[in-house]
């Protein structure tokens, strides 16, 4: 038996005491050592909860009987699979969507990449298209060992030049900070963000050449102008109505295309094409969402395609962290264990967490 967060009901979870979840085909068995929060995870609980499922997509630990220590990505609040998330003293995770922790980096550090990692990849190399940026070697990657036709494998070449422009707006999100040192890694120049000034020296240490208020109401005619408009590509890793309007206008008048994060954004604009990525959707398993969320609710079918993209990328990834050339958000250890979760998933909840992630150490301090 273990001990795990599940939904009870609409804006309502709770620890109890559970199985440890079965073993199930091209999934591992992790000890979990440390979780991070997303604000996926209180929108699951708040608008799309289904009792019995576990909660959480961010985990660090250790595999059951294989001893590394891996950080990776679970789909929390999974009505198919209600045992998939990781607020829990153990967890499944996807075979492949994960990483190897370098050495150095603690459990709390690696916790926080799972989610980051996947959007990052999905949105700037899958939907926007950036060349992969490469570690200069191909040698340990859990994932490139396994897929002799993955390009970490066949193309060491690194760093690409004249990429572009590219707006990452919400720079100082935990996926943002990601977003940045991957555009920058794949040649984009100049990098453009938005945050709020507190948080401006941080996205700067981490590559962006120049950050924007978003509360400024002339913040995309001033991105357009310091773009020579020039801007063709954009994340949008806020996703609101009010992001992705400066987003899309900041765009070249030749036009471009945004990634947001979530369903429904529109660019307002004809010459601009919008995109949008689902993390969960990497696992290559189908799954479905309420009636009544914000797209009406909807199946998504499997797609096998999303999960050997992800697996490629989780490779490319555990070498830049390898290499040092990646780092993790800033962290934020809570108090309490799983108990704390709760109160840090309010604080997200009531918009008072910027900057850093918040993390949770499972199963006491020892190791971590």
């Amino acid at each position: 038996m273990m001990k795990a967060i599940k939904m009870v009901g609409p804006g309502q979870a709770e620890i109890q005491e559970v199985p440890i979840p079965a073993l199930r085909d091209d999934y591992i068995l992790v000890k979990v050592k440390a979780v991070a929060l997303n604000p996926t995870d209180w929108k699951h609980i708040d608008h799309l909860s289904t009792p019995g499922c576990t909660v959480g997509c961010d985990f660090a630990g250790i595999p059951w009987k294989k001893g590394d220590r891996v950080a990776g990505f679970t789909h929390g609040g999974n009505k198919v699979q209600p045992e998939d998330g990781c607020f829990a003293e153990y967890a499944v995770a996807k075979g492949d969507l994960w990483t190897k922790i370098p050495p150095t980096m603690p459990f709390t550090t690696a916790a926080t990449l799972g989610v980051g990692i996947t959007t990052v990849g999905q949105s700037l190399y899958q939907a926007l298209r950036l060349p992969f940026p490469f570690p200069s070697s191909s040698s340990s990657s859990s994932t490139s060992s396994s897929s002799p036709s993955s390009p970490l494998t066949t193309t060491p070449t690194h760093p690409h030049p004249g990429t572009g422009p590219i707006l990452i707006y919400g720079g100082s999100t935990a996926t943002g900070t990601l977003a940045i040192q991957f555009a920058r890694l794949s040649g984009c120049t100049p990098i453009i963000t938005t945050c709020s000034p507190s948080n401006f020296s941080l996205v700067k240490s981490l590559g962006a050449d120049e950050a924007f208020d978003y509360r400024d109401p002339d913040a995309a005619d001033k991105i357009r102008a310091y773009t020579h408009d020039a801007l063709a590509r954009a994340l949008d890793c806020i996703s609101s109505v009010d992001s992705a309007r400066i987003t899309s206008q900041s765009i070249s008048s030749k036009g471009g295309e945004v990634c947001f994060l979530l369903g429904g954004c529109e660019t307002g604009r004809e010459e601009v094409k919008g995109t949008a990525v689902l993390g969960y959707t990497v696992m290559g398993e189908g799954f479905s969402f309420f009636q009544g969320v914000r797209d009406g609710g909807r199946e998504y079918p499997a797609r096998r395609e999303d999960f050997e993209f992800g697996r490629r990328f989780w490779g490319v990834a555990e070498g830049l962290l390898g290499e040092g050339k990646v780092v993790a958000h800033p962290v934020e250890v809570g108090r309490g264990g799983l108990e704390g979760v709760f109160g840090g998933l309010e604080a997200m909840r009531g918009g008072r967490v910027s900057g850093r992630k918040l993390v949770y150490v499972v199963g006491g301090e020892e190791g971590v």
